[in-house]
Parts: structure tokens; C-alpha cells; sequence
């Protein structure tokens, strides 16, 4: 499933314009991405969390050369499903 499948979906579950739906499913993914960008955590209780994790910098090698790299530490966005969207999957 796709943004535009989410919107549609949503829009007819709930009997709203799909033009609302849209709106309100980018801000949320906005808020998200700020919010986690910043340092903070997201929690959405049942469905998961979203935080940024530090990755530690790590040697590599170029797959062209073969040569050794270093590769440097960063932070990468993370997601952990929740209790009830681990259950509901494994159902």
C-alpha cells in the first residue's frame, strides 16, 4: 500500500474528503519526521515507536576497489511495532 492507497482507504472508512485525509496524513508524517530529526522520541501506544539511533562508525570496503573504508558513525531513523501491531502481524 501506497500514500495515495492510505489516503483513499481512510477517506472512505471514515467518510471524509480524500483532500482532508491527505492533509491530515502529511502532517502527521511531518510532526514525525521533525519530531525524531530533533532527538526526541514518538510513541504511538499499540501501534510503535519512531526515535533516531546512533550508528557507530564501521569499517567498510568500496565494492568497486575492494579497498578498506571508513565508514563514519550517523543517526538513523528506527521503528519498533508495538505489543498490539506485533500481536495483530502474528495473528
Amino acid at each position: 500500500m501506497n500514500k495515495g492507497e492510505l489516503v483513499d482507504l481512510v477517506a472512505q472508512n471514515a467518510d471524509l474528503p480524500k483532500k482532508m485525509v491527505d492533509a491530515v496524513i502529511s502532517e502527521v508524517f511531518n510532526t514525525i519526521i521533525e519530531t525524531v530529526s530533533s532527538g526526541e522520541k514518538v510513541t504511538l501506544v499499540g501501534f510503535g515507536s519512531f526515535e533516531a539511533r546512533k550508528r557507530q562508525a564501521r569499517e567498510g570496503r568500496n565494492p568497486r576497489t575492494g579497498e578498506p573504508m571508513q565508514i563514519p558513525a550517523t543517526q538513523v531513523p528506527a521503528f519498533s511495532a508495538g505489543k498490539q501491531f506485533k500481536d495483530r502481524v502474528s495473528a
